[in-house]
């Protein structure tokens, strides 16, 4: 019973779990080296069937005779630190008791005693059951110098309402803190302006704001997100007491799978193209397994390439790209800012781009060697793309067999680490540097847009399978050769059975694993009467046309655009290719993961577990599997509420939200008036996606297995769509979606079909209803809606 009481200095990581959130915070402040006041922490095991045992007395008074011979009259405050106090989740801030001033033995001995009986007080269970907490707190205690405070504030390094990062909002008063917390006395207001620190505020305070304000930062940045932090002066020097996480500003709570990115600031989240390749909730697996992938390509610190998650839906803090570029770049940000709004829309009219004010300085020491690292990585794994692309269907085939053959937690865990996991990473970065190949396709566009006009632009680029096969057409023409006899089923399983409308979703069976998906494909292929081929042949013919109106009118340039298109069809194939690869290995995580659940006894429900805890139970550990049913209970919850906005800037509840019935689809802020009709308008505007113009009956589907629903010849119109609805495409007289870019996989098949499209339009299915009649005109990106 080594561990009863600790000072602040000699406090390991191993026992600050056990310190609380307040004694953890001040050892590892006083051990970094901040202004804390000196003292010690009494450790829950100090106390034995309510009793404070004699030997962690003992202990005490040590440690209090030491800080009295350095400080003669010293008076102590003795604080709570449960174990639960101070975390993102809930601070307890004033729920449990402090007691001040103490300076006897007898004094500080009866204050232990009093902070430790408040743990079971009636306002703490209060607290605990609004918290949806335990209301049983294992209780460490602080005794702490009491600094005799000339003045006492606090600092929110983010405004705790808006979540706004460009201030630091704080204030103070003079003498005691503890005024200011219960609100016994006014205070004086005051802001440290970033990226500098400019102070805002009474000149009394104005001497300590600049050091306070490097104080907060170092701490804000040592800590990964905003705090709150009580401060104090004392004799002229200005000491530290506690920093917290900013409870308003945090995602979430991970043990229940409460998780809302979209509180931790003002930021703009945007789904524009993530959502359309993962259009389902993400389950606790497949988001942790989402989140370990943006961390290997990441080199934004804080960015979300589409693990942000809001309410199980994915997105990405757009805003924290574009403050970066801004910061890094100044003046010269204008065209890699114009790429990312080419790719991912622009902003709504009245919208603005909260711009966080970093230091380019420091933000260049934290992202240089990120970068290199991920610039080492891009290269080697750019030279290794063709090899990787060859050799991973056979790899997959094997590792699913020695998966399959595994019989201990133990051999499956090793295979994970050692050689699974491993290899997911290397099939991402070669995903990444496929995809790379694709970005001169925008510029490409944009050019022959200025020169040709958007309709023959769109048609020029609608033939990037050029002489071979886009990957993302495959699954539609393959199940034409099966009807044809010209590929068997097991050779279409092989090549395709891993792609579909939900493959992102790990906890969704893959068409593979579905022994009628396929015939019910091919079933459908024979009634509608599909002719793939006579598609191809038609768009080949417009194609064609466009090309030779092109070469007529700028004969000079006939020679760049051959070269142009030759290298844009290169970008494509291997695009589609990486990322049907990635897929293929990323598939195999789902059927480690049910070996995990088998090995395990706990079946499907391994998906309600995050991959270092399914780690963690394969290593004999199930605490985390208490958590399940409160997870379950909240994805079940997520899946009920509609998609979300495509542009979502600032605190989104979509509970909330959900229940306007005209709640608009394009776009939510939270900073603008409550916009909640949708515009009544004739004319849908959305992106130019497949050239073309075409009136028809509309037919909305919520997802590709409604299908059958979709009669040939009708518009198709669904919020997004993925490689998994490409079969019901030939189908379709053109295609409309509320979520999408000019390089999403609607536009980019519909293109290559000859199918107008206009994606991204936002609202297009709660304007539109099946039967409405509607013209789309693909090549400019609107819809007209008619009577």
């Amino acid at each position: 019973m080594a561990n009863r009481v600790k000072r602040f200095k000699e406090l390991t990581p191993e026992l600050q779990s056990f310190a609380g959130g307040k004694g953890g915070m001040l050892a590892k402040m006083s051990q970094a080296g901040y202004p804390v006041p000196e003292g010690f922490v009494i450790l829950p095991e100090a106390f034995y069937r309510e009793k404070l045992s004699a030997q962690a007395w003992s202990e005490i008074e040590i440690y209090l005779n030491e800080i009295r011979k350095d400080h003669k009259s010293s008076l102590f405050a003795v604080r709570s630190s449960a174990l639960s106090e101070d975390s993102a989740q809930a601070s307890f801030a004033g729920e449990f008791e402090t007691v001040l001033n103490v300076q006897s033995d007898e004094e500080i001995l009866e204050a232990i005693y009093t902070v430790f009986k408040s743990r079971t007080s009636e306002r703490v269970n209060l607290y605990s059951a609004l918290q949806s907490m335990e209301q049983s707190h294992q209780m460490a205690i602080v005794v702490q110098l009491m600094v005799a405070s000339e003045i006492s504030g606090v600092l929110f390094t983010a405004d705790p309402i808006t979540g706004s990062y460009s201030t630091m909002i704080g204030n103070y008063i003079h003498g005691l803190g503890e005024q200011l917390v219960s609100g016994e006395t006014n205070a004086y207001d005051f802001r440290l302006i970033r990226p500098k620190g400019t102070y805002q505020g009474p000149d009394d305070f104005k001497r300590y704001a600049s050091k306070l304000y490097l104080y907060a930062a170092r701490l804000e940045k040592e800590l990964g997100g905003p705090q709150d932090i009580e401060w104090a002066v004392a004799k002229e020097k200005l000491y530290l007491l506690q920093a917290r996480p900013i409870t308003t500003l945090s995602p979430g709570n991970l043990d229940t799978y409460d998780i809302n990115y979209s509180l931790t600031g003002d930021e703009v989240w945007i789904n524009t193209n993530v959502a359309e390749a993962i259009p389902d909730v993400f389950s606790p697996f497949t988001w942790s397994i989402g989140k370990q992938l943006d961390d290997a390509l990441n080199f934004i610190p804080g960015y979300h390439v589409f693990s942000g998650n809001i309410y199980g839906r994915p997105y990405m803090n757009i805003s924290r790209r574009v403050s970066v570029i801004s910061a890094i770049l100044g003046k010269y940000a204008k065209g890699p800012l114009k790429m990312i709004y080419d790719l991912y829309g622009e902003l709504p009219e009245g919208m603005v781009m909260p711009l966080r004010p970093f230091s380019r300085i420091e933000l260049l020491k934290v992202m240089l060697p990120l970068v290199m690292r991920f610039s080492k990585n891009t290269q080697k794994a750019s030279k290794e793309l063709s090899q990787f692309l060859k050799a991973t269907p056979e790899w997959c085939m094997d590792i699913r067999r020695h998966i399959q053959s595994v019989r201990s937690k133990e051999e499956l865990l090793s295979l994970w680490r050692e050689e699974l996991q491993p290899y997911l990473m290397r099939a991402w970065l070669s995903a990444g540097a496929a995809a790379v190949k694709l970005t001169n396709v925008t510029a490409l566009n944009k050019k022959l847009v200025e020169l040709a006009g958007s309709e023959d632009a769109g048609t020029l680029l609608s033939n990037l399978r050029g002489n071979s096969e886009l990957e993302s057409l495959g699954p539609v023409m393959g199940i034409g050769k099966v009807v044809k006899g010209e590929m068997s089923r097991e050779e279409y399983l092989t090549q395709y059975g891993h792609r579909g409308a939900h493959e992102y979703e790990l906890s969704i069976p893959e068409p593979m694993e579905d022994t009628g998906w396929l015939e019910k494909q091919a079933a459908e292929y024979r009634k509608s009467e599909i002719d793939v081929e006579g598609l191809l042949k038609k768009q080949q013919a417009q194609y064609e046309a466009a090309k030779n109106r092109f070469q007529s009118r700028f004969p000079g340039k006939a020679k760049w655009l051959e070269k142009q298109l030759v290298k844009a069809a290169e970008g494509a194939r291997l695009r589609e290719e990486g990322r049907s690869e990635f897929v293929r290995v990323y598939r195999v995580v789902r059927a480690f993961a049910l070996k995990a659940g088998e090995l395990a006894g706990i079946g499907d429900d391994i998906f309600f577990l995050y991959a270092e805890e399914v780690e963690d139970l394969l290593s004999g550990k199930t605490l985390k599997v208490k958590f399940i049913p409160a997870r379950q209970e909240n994805y079940k919850k997520y899946k009920a509420l509609p998609p979300f906005p495509s542009i979502i800037r600032g605190r989104f509840n979509p509970f909330e939200w959900a229940k306007e019935p005209n709640r608009r689809m394009d776009y939510y802020d939270a900073t603008m008036p409550a916009v909640n009709s949708v515009p009544d308008t004739e004319i849908l505007k959305g992106y130019a996606g497949a050239a073309g113009r075409i009136e028809g009956r509309v037919c909305i589907l919520k997802n590709p297995e409604e299908g059958e629903q979709l009669r040939p010849g009708e518009i198709l119109v669904a919020s997004t769509t993925n490689i998994g609805w490409t079969p019901l495409f030939p189908k379709a007289a053109a295609i409309i979606t509320d979520i999408g870019a000019p390089l999403s996989h609607a536009a980019i098949v519909a293109r290559e079909l000859g199918i107008p499209a206009v994606v991204g339009c936002g609202n297009a299915t709660l304007r539109l209803k099946t039967g409405d009649r509607v013209i789309v005109d693909g090549g400019q990106g609107t819809v007209h809606i008619l009577a």
